[in-house]
């Protein structure tokens, strides 16, 4: 371990950790007094804390160990006199620290003494009582050296005034004193019972899995047989089960409060195992072995009664993006308020949250973000760094004693990195509690934050110990830790054959395997140290689970949940409204669409006649009002699985019961749901014209309502129960049929199929529709008018008619409204209030089943990561794995996240590979580069005079802090920026860029965006297909990409799918395939890298620079930007580009050996000297002061501006570019746009799509299955349809079901083409690998076989037993022709909506509004001579399902015979003299229908003789039934031309067309024409 002076910059932070190592913090440590009883035996430390030297005069502080130690404040800059004096303090201070100004402390009260000594635990334990120290200010255990650690990050370079840190520092000592000082302790019962510090002996975990699997398709449920009967010949069948795996093997240690460890692990190493069952997360976990204890306490007793005292914290900050970062800390603090018994005397709830708000807003620097937005992808809010300071601060609320933080430092600079372990540190001192934390990338000054660490490999424990003997450890076993190598860095390589260095002599001595490693461990004193460290810590531990059951008491005998039950529903829904208030706009925007949706629909009915043609659309409307309603809390579903995360976080920290928080989103819906329900309420009813009494609208209004919170309810209760987004789906699609269906209104409940008849008595909507129909029709006296006034002409008189409603009487011309819904429905306003009563019965019902789900998911489910290979291309090994279920894999790998477990190729094989990779021969220059965006008050410029070049062979890194525009050059350069304007030259080989340039040249995206389903070699192959020129044999450039496999060292998992993280290739493989698919391209020209080694571990990123060496020692030219890399990566680097904020360059040129000439450069212009340990990355960006808001030195960019080396780059670039004119290179200037030719594009990403489907079974299988269960649905609901009127009305709405698949089916389809599109728009399309018309064709072309298979299924399932009996061939094929043409239409439909949508949320929103305006004017909801003449006049005839329901009801109901059910019959008495035939032989004829005489001799007459009579009543004819076909094909045809339209103008068409038409464009482009002939 370096010491203090070596240490880089440590000296020149005012506020650094006071010693050279957090890792003595333990020895040094005592626990003062407390009055809780919380003591421990510290005899162990004594002979550490004798003869310590002062940092004056050296001089022994001495005194009995038995007493408890008082904490000094050590020396801060603004006591220091001389620099000597500093230096004198800094030598001393990995051994203890003293303060100055002993005199001061006289000066306290007696109470204020007391307050000042026992406020927190110390840091370092230095004297005892007899001897203290004294200082001019309170005494703390949070000292003042600590606090100003934590402040440092705001004062650098001195620019805040002692004074005012000194006033912060005390603010927040006295705010700290009182949450954690001697006082709260002694007075709270949380704290005298808390369990602190962890032990785990024998700790061994096992889960189910190989770690490697074979892809799936869609063939394999047809392939299963024959592969059985294969396998049982060939003796080789795949394991059925598989085998259990040690994901953790006998791991042992113990963590003392107040200590940090660091679990160092490559990824699927284990460490996320290690922290979660650390953490008591065991969920998911086939067996967990061995002992955990909590201050003595066994995991299951935790588990069950203090579940709130451990905490795991995943990587991701989880929390609401519209609640703002006070109300998210407030909400945390409201949960967590201890009672009356735990807080300090006359102490209120409110006060203890502003007091803990105030310090931990100060502490972690988040006061200036109070009142921001948390925010998220969509939502704007805090930035990454200020986010990670939420989730700590929101731990911290916890109190929990054991805390476990998994990886939570990924995407974030290393600064911020920084701030955040600084952040944990103190915490971890503060709150007295055990910290545990998985890193990826630890620099130096992150790692001496900790105590204790552990590597991990394979599960396997290779190191578990102090932190500042890990080096002379690994060391000891024959391992040479190169110069300016991280601790970190170090440790981790040792398990990496490539990465590790062997000190000579050693070669054949030290461990190779993780097995080899943990047997040394095993064999260590280390081991033998840690080993005693448990014993005596347990017998620690055993004290104080004595003194804890004697403060025991019933408030503290089970500690899951601060508040009770109900106080923390109040907590909940105060919290959901202010989340939902948070997106003001959103609501917004749902309420103004309601409105909008309530005029189309009010229109549609408007003011509804009170006589007999009013009825049906009077049922209608009701209906419609009913449905839309119940529909819109469909998109609960996705509300609930989006904040399903948080939901299960919050249930881990023990802030509230999932059960109180499903209660909490049910109040806040109660008037949320009465604002939706009023605005579409009260426009539909007033303007359709439904009954206009007070009593009728409140109680429709309140029924509305009270279904409405039914149906949130049930689609929230789904979520609950199933575990992915596409399984609830997969439900929905069936619930929503069975509740349009079965409410009475589309089928009587007369004519229901017993098997389904029990639905409308489970379905709240059919009980609030007959409150709704009873409530309109109860008082309502219908006057019948024709047609539906039997027999009619100018000579029929009243007493010899009748109506054709049900319930009429012979011989009137009025119907009570009663008599009609009783007999057409058994309705009656009796059952009202019984129908409510059992709507609120539903609504309670789902909300407890909403609860029961929400409490049994578990959070942080454990289980390995697994790699995905294509059938028969995985390695032998794996094979043989697979067959034999074997465990030989790396645990909890994702099956080969080490390539060299398997075999194949080596390093020597890949240097081989770099000979045959491709040599530049061009240079790359650009010189004057300026960028400027318009912004809202005028213009910004983020790149200014940017110069110069890349060359052949040379690997140069773009470096800068945040916000410097590393990634805006980049892009500049690439030629990828469309906003805003770009100036300045870049030429190739001297000649302005060729047309060819974007795919020339190769352009890693920071995010690894590929094609999931594609293998590795069919990612290469794919890139090297349509990237290379098209002289180029394909042959040759398959042969090119394995050479690229072979360079990569990716030869073992080229067979392997690219799949998304956790199923498919870990981070750094895909980024490795990232690299493979630009170098597969060929390019002719340079290499663009933007952030490669991002959220990689320090291995995986050593490796990713390692090959970037190689490519460049090949002669590639290659630009890469990276962030703060440690000074291992630096050194790969020939050359460097930095910019300062503003874009302005501030260095360009070589780095020398170890960084000489940047760091000669720097030096020599002002610049502080560079220590000798120091990172020269990190040297430069503090010398210009970079992400430093309050840096006053030079302006650097003006310092390179007037150097020399300025004026020799300058001179450099120009001599370039006329030497480089002279050569030819035809490669170059090839003037193509895309390398391949138009059919080669659409041929080769149409097969890519294919097969992307083909290995999509659950996309397809839900399709499937979503027809199977429709169909049959259909049929079974209208199961062989007779040949009464009801039953012409049955066909109708059977055809009519139909079209109301298409929905949820587009909902499943157009993610699909957005992700495809999403591949194409970050990475294709910019690389200019195909055009737009060969993505279009690619994602329109896949679905249609597959429809077409599935609309065949469904035809199959529905036609034959339902509506297609009797019906004859011709009838039958056309009707399977309209089906499949539907099929086309809602794809096109679907993608046509989604092409023209930036997202899936708002794709989806679309559709029910588009798909609205289709049906509601069909015919269906309301009969086309019923509509109101602006909509029948054109919206009739424009609807597409008008002529899809004409062809499909044409040939259903043509030439069928209708007979009239009894209760379908009008009866009326025929006048005198006249029999029933004669007196309504002209009505007949003219109107349609049959009469027949009946008993009491009485004339009943039929509405209907004939099918052909109804479908006249409907405007359809028989004969139209080929039109009804061509336009409905010409609509799917239309739909096709705008998914085509819109993704072209999407996709950067409508940019083209506007620069086409603007003058000023069509100006610049001329100009640039003309420099180009010049050039």
């Amino acid at each position: 371990m370096a010491s203090e002076g070596e240490r880089p910059h440590i000296e020149d932070l005012p506020g650094t950790w006071p010693s050279a190592s957090a890792n003595s913090f333990r020895q040094h440590y005592l626990r003062p007094d407390e009055p809780s009883g919380q003591q421990f035996s510290s005899s162990h430390y004594s002979s550490e804390l004798k003869n310590i030297p002062t940092a004056e005069g050296g001089a022994a502080v001495t005194g009995a160990s038995s007493n408890p130690p008082a904490v000094p404040s050590p020396p801060s800059s603004e006591y220091a006199s001389n620099a000597e004096e500093e230096k004198s303090e800094e030598a001393h201070l990995d051994k203890g620290f003293l303060a100055k100004g002993a005199d001061k402390s006289d000066e306290l009260s007696d109470d204020e003494h007391a307050e000042a000594t026992g406020h927190f635990e110390p840091i370092k334990a230095v004297g005892s009582n007899a001897s203290r120290p004294r200082t001019n200010r309170k005494e703390t255990g949070f000292t003042e050296e600590d606090m100003a650690r934590v402040l440092s990050r705001r004062k650098t370079n001195g620019t805040v005034s002692d004074s005012s840190i000194r006033d912060e520092q005390e603010e927040i000592e006295r705010l700290m004193s009182r949450m954690f000082g001697a006082n709260r302790q002694a007075n709270s019962e949380d704290e005298k019972t808390r369990h602190v510090g962890v032990v785990f002996k024998n700790l061994t975990v096992k889960g189910m899995g190989l770690g490697a699997a074979l892809q799936r398709t869609i063939g394999d449920p047809f392939m299963a047989l024959p592969r059985l009967l294969t396998g049982l010949v060939s003796g080789k069948r795949t394991a059925r089960k598989p085998p259990v795996r040690t994901l953790i093997d006998n791991f042992n240690g113990c963590i003392r409060p107040g200590e940090m460890l660091l679990v160092l692990g490559r990824p699927g190493s284990g460490c996320s195992t290690f922290l979660k069952v650390l953490a008591n997360q065991r969920f998911g976990y086939e067996s967990i072995g061995g002992d955990v204890t909590y201050g003595g306490t066994d995991a299951k007793t935790m588990s069950k009664d203090f579940r709130g005292e451990i905490l795991y914290n995943p990587e991701d900050d989880l929390h609401y993006a519209t609640l703002s970062v006070k109300n998210t800390l407030s909400f945390a603090l409201k949960t967590r308020t201890p009672g009356k018994a735990s807080r300090n005397e006359g102490e209120s709830r409110g006060d203890y949250v502003r007091e803990f708000l105030r310090v931990v807003a100060k502490l972690f620097w988040i006061e200036h973000t109070m009142n921001t937005k948390v925010g998220n992808e969509y939502v704007r809010g805090v930035s990454g760094g200020e986010k990670k300071r939420v989730s700590i601060a929101e731990a911290m609320i916890t109190k929990a004693s054991t805390q476990c933080w998994d990886n939570s430092t990924r995407g974030l600079d290393a600064s911020t990195a920084l701030e955040y372990v600084e952040s944990l540190r103190s915490l971890t001192n503060m709150a007295h509690i055990s910290t545990s934390v998985a890193l990826y990338q630890a620099g130096e000054t992150l790692y001496e934050c900790f105590d204790k660490v552990v590597l991990i490999e394979e599960g396997k424990c290779l190191y578990y110990g102090p932190t500042d003997k890990a080096v002379e450890y690994f060391e000891g076993l024959g391992f040479r830790r190169p110069n300016r190598w991280t601790t970190a860095d170090f440790l981790t390589s040792v398990t990496d054959e490539h990465e590790r260095q062997v000190k000579e002599g050693y070669e054949d001595r030290i461990p190779r395997s993780a097995e080899q490693f943990e047997a040394a461990y095993r064999s260590s004193q280390i081991n033998e140290d840690n080993k005693r460290d448990i014993q005596e810590f347990e017998q620690e531990v055993e004290a104080q689970r004595r003194e804890r059951q004697a403060a025991s008491t019933k408030a503290t005998k089970q500690k899951n949940y601060t508040l009770s039950f109900w106080k923390q529903v109040t907590a909940c829904t105060h919290r959901q409204f202010l989340v939902m208030f948070g997106d003001q706009q959103s609501l917004g925007g749902k309420w103004g669409g309601i409105l909008f949706q309530s005029l189309i629909v009010g229109s549609l009915f408007y003011n509804m006649p009170k006589t007999s043609a009013g009825v049906f659309e009077r049922g209608g409307v009701m209906f419609f009002m009913l449905l839309f309603n119940a529909l819109l809390a469909l998109a609960e579903l996705t509300a609930a699985f989006s904040s399903r995360p948080i939901l299960l976080k919050h249930k881990s920290f023990s802030f509230y019961r999932p059960a109180a928080y499903a209660i909490a989103q049910t109040v806040v819906d109660i008037p949320l749901v009465f604002i939706q329900v009023f605005i579409f309420d009260i426009v539909v009813y007033f303007m359709s014209g439904l009954a206009r009494s007070a009593s009728q609208f409140f109680i429709s209004l309140f029924t509305l309502w009270l279904l409405t919170m039914s149906m949130y309810s049930f689609f929230r209760a789904l979520g609950a129960l199933c575990k992915s987004l596409d399984i609830a789906s997969r439900f929905t699609g069936i619930a929503i049929q069975g509740l349009i269906v079965y409410t009475g209104y589309l089928i009587p409940p007369t004519k229901m199929h017993p098997w389904f008849k029990w639905l409308i008595n489970i379905n709240p909507v059919a009980y609030g529709f007959e409150v709704l129909m009873a409530n309109e029709f109860y008082n309502l006296n219908i006057e019948c008018v024709p047609p539906s006034l039997v027999p009619n002409g100018p000579s029929v008189l009243p007493q010899y008619q009748s109506c054709l409603l049900a319930g009429s009487t012979p011989g009137q011309s009025t119907v009570q409204g009663s008599n009609y819904i009783s007999t057409a429905f058994q309705y009656t306003r009796h059952h009202l209030w019984r129908n409510i009563g059992i709507v609120i019965g539903f609504w309670l019902f789902f909300v407890g089943v909403t609860m029961v789900g929400m409490e049994i998911q578990k959070p942080n489910a454990g289980g390995g990561a697994v790699t995905i290979f294509k059938r028969g291309k995985a390695p032998k090994s794996v094979e043989q794995a697979m067959l034999k279920g074997s465990t030989s894999l790396d645990e909890e790998k994702a099956g080969v996240a080490n390539d060299s477990k398997f075999e194949g190729s080596s390093s020597s094989d890949s240097d081989k590979g770099v000979k045959g990779v491709a040599k530049n021969e061009t240079v790359f220059t650009y010189s004057n580069i300026n960028y400027t965006i318009p912004v809202q008050k005028g213009h910004r410029q983020l790149l200014q005079d940017v110069q110069g070049y890349v060359r052949p062979g040379k690997l140069t890194a773009l470096m800068g802090a945040s916000g410097a525009g590393k990634t805006t050059l980049l892009n500049t350069l690439a030629q990828r920026i469309n906003f805003g304007v770009v100036t300045g030259d870049f030429l190739v080989d001297g000649r302005p860029l060729p047309k060819s340039f974007q795919r020339a040249t190769g352009f890693a995206e920071q995010q690894d965006v590929h094609e999931p389903t594609a293998t590795v070699r069919e990612a290469l192959r794919f890139s090297a297909l349509l990237r290379q020129p098209r002289e180029v044999p394909v042959e040759e450039k398959y042969e090119y990409c394995e050479t690229i496999i072979d360079l990569l060292e990716m030869r073992n998992i080229a067979g392997a799918s690219i799949g998304q993280i956790g199923e498919g290739l870990n981070q750094e493989q895909r980024k490795r395939v990232t690299i493979g698919v630009e170098l597969a391209s060929k390019p002719e020209l340079l290499m663009f890298l933007d952030e490669p080694t991002s959220g990689l571990d320090s291995s995986a990123a050593f490796n990713i620079v390692r090959f970037l060496r190689k490519l460049a020692d090949a002669g590639q030219a290659i630009l890469c930007t990276i962030h703060q890399p440690s000074s291992v990566l630096f050194e790969h680097f020939d050359e460097l580009l930095l910019l300062k904020a503003g874009g302005r360059v501030v260095y360009h040129g070589s780095l020398g050996k170890d960084s000489r000439i940047l760091i000669d450069y720097f030096e020599r212009n002002g610049a502080k000297k560079c220590a000798p340990a120091a990172n020269p990355a990190e040297y430069m960006l503090e010398a210009i002061g970079a992400g430093n808001p309050d840096y006053k030195g030079q302006d650097w960019g003006d310092v390179w501006a007037s150097s020399p080396e300025y004026e020799d780059r300058r001179r450099e670039i120009q001599e370039m570019i006329s030497q480089r004119r002279s050569v030819s290179i035809d490669g170059a200037r090839d003037e193509r746009e895309y390398a391949m030719p138009i059919g080669t594009q659409v041929y080769s990403v149409t097969k890519r799509s294919f097969i992307s489907y083909w290995r999509s079974p659950d996309y397809l299988v839900g399709k499937f299955m979503l027809h199977i269960f429709t169909g049959l649905f259909n049929t079974f609901t209208f199961y062989h349809v007779g040949e009464a009127q009801i039953d012409l009305q049955s066909r109708l709405f059977s055809v009519f079901m139909t079209l109301v698949i298409s929905p949820p089916l587009i909902q499943q389809l157009q993610p699909k083409y957005l992700q495809l599109r999403q591949i194409y728009e970050s990475r294709e399309q910019k690389s200019k690998i195909y055009s737009w018309v060969a993505f279009t064709t690619a994602a329109v072309l896949p679905e249609l076989p597959y429809s077409i298979l599935a609309g065949s299924i469904y035809y199959q399932c529905w036609w034959w037993g339902a509506v297609g009996r009797h019906r004859n061939t011709f009838q039958n094929g056309y009707t399977w022709m309209m089906l499949m043409l539907f099929e086309m239409f809602y794809v096109s439909f679907g993608q046509a909506i989604a092409s023209f949508a930036p997202n899936e949320l708002l794709a989806s929103l679309l559709v029910p509004i588009f798909f609205m305006f289709v049906v509601s004017f069909c015919g269906v909801v309301v009969p086309a001579a019923a509509l109101p003449y602006f909509w029948r006049s054109w919206m009739y005839d424009l609807t597409p399902f008008k002529y899809l329901l004409g062809g499909f009801l044409g040939v259903a109901v043509h030439g069928i015979t209708v007979t009239c059910a009894p209760n379908e019959l009008a009866s009326f008495s025929p006048p005198p003299g006249e029999t029933c035939q004669s007196y309504t032989q002209s009505f007949t004829q003219q109107v349609g229908g049959y009469v027949q005489n009946g008993s009491n001799g009485l004339c009943e007459y039929c509405q209907y003789a004939n099918g052909d009579q109804y479908l006249a009543a409907l405007g359809i004819k028989y004969s139209e039934k080929w039109m009804n076909y061509g336009v409905f094909f010409a609509y799917c045809a239309f739909n096709f031309m705008v998914v085509y339209l819109s993704s072209y103008l999407y996709l950067g068409g409508w940019k083209s067309v506007r620069k086409a038409l603007s003058p000023s464009a069509r100006k610049q482009a001329k100009v640039q024409q003309d420099q180009s002939e010049k050039a």
